[in-house]
């Protein structure tokens, strides 16, 4: 394969605007040593264009094709690894919420908040028996967003532990976006959520961080018609389900699992910004 055909199969992965972004934010390599200095190193857009292809296709590490990227499997997921560690995904969704409240395209007013469950096919911190899943090993994603599904925090937990587990730490963990004149929202005014989180102490909870709580409540007939601004989270969690890789959890090791998932975030984000 040529040379321009790997550089535009990795233009096509990692767009221009996208490493724009990225490459700042990568870690410094050690200098290379005056004697016996080594392999040149593989190239960063490359390895990450290898990153998002695993997450897109859901492919093995192994299944990575060298002749496209110019890298390995190995070699991707060393540096997601590597990555990871440095905490360059959580900064990079943190750069592009910026970006998309400064688009006018962020709304921090309301925010939204659910879990989804993916099997674990591999033991692993973070995972436990599934009871929606026959007891089967698994994982749960939880999501915060704001009212347009623009996904804001993603954390991991293992798939025994309960949703309303995570509704403080999400909340807690709301980020400070910047992009626009004066100080940055700390909390949002309104919190959505269903049945799962129906707890007067969490309820108490909320309204002493000023946050008014929109949680349906068991028992009562559907219909309290919180699900027209609810529903934004379970799109979001079409979206993110749309990066095959994270349909089922294959990573053993955690953070590399909630890597892929901030740099899902991440995409998604990157996708709403406006054409320019």
């Amino acid at each position: 394969m040529t040379d321009e055909v790997v550089l535009e199969r990795v233009a096509e992965l990692v767009p221009d605007g996208l490493w724009q972004r990225v490459q700042p934010l990568l870690p410094q390599r050690p200098p290379r040593r005056f004697r016996h200095p080594g392999r040149l190193p593989r190239d960063d857009r490359a390895a990450l264009a290898g990153i998002v292809h695993v997450l897109v296709t859901g492919c093995t590490w192994a299944q990575v094709p060298t002749e496209q990227f110019g890298c390995s499997g190995v070699t991707c997921w060393r540096r997601l690894r590597d990555w990871t560690q440095a905490g360059v995904w959580p900064q990079l969704h943190q750069v592009l919420l910026d970006e998309l409240r400064t688009a006018g395209k962020l709304h921090l007013d309301t925010a939204v908040v659910d879990g989804s469950h993916v099997r674990a096919l591999k033991r692993g911190a973070h995972t436990g028996p599934s009871p929606v899943d026959r007891a089967h090993n698994g994982s749960k994603h939880h999501l915060l967003t704001d009212a347009g599904g623009v996904p804001l925090v993603v954390t991991l937990i293992g798939g025994n532990r309960h949703d309303v587990t995570q509704l403080l730490p999400l909340v807690d963990a709301f980020p400070l976006v910047r992009g626009v004149r004066g100080r940055p929202r700390l909390r949002p005014r309104y919190l959505f959520a269903d049945r799962g989180y129906d707890y007067d102490i969490y309820r108490r909870a909320l309204r002493e961080r000023g946050i008014t709580p929109r949680i349906a409540r068991r028992g009562v007939v559907h219909g309290s018609g919180l699900g027209r601004t609810r529903w934004v989270v379970e799109r979001s969690f079409a979206w993110l389900h749309q990066f095959k890789r994270l349909r089922i959890r294959y990573e053993v090791r955690a953070d590399l699992h909630l890597g892929l998932l901030q740099l899902a975030c991440a995409l998604i984000c990157y996708r709403k910004l406006p054409v320019s």
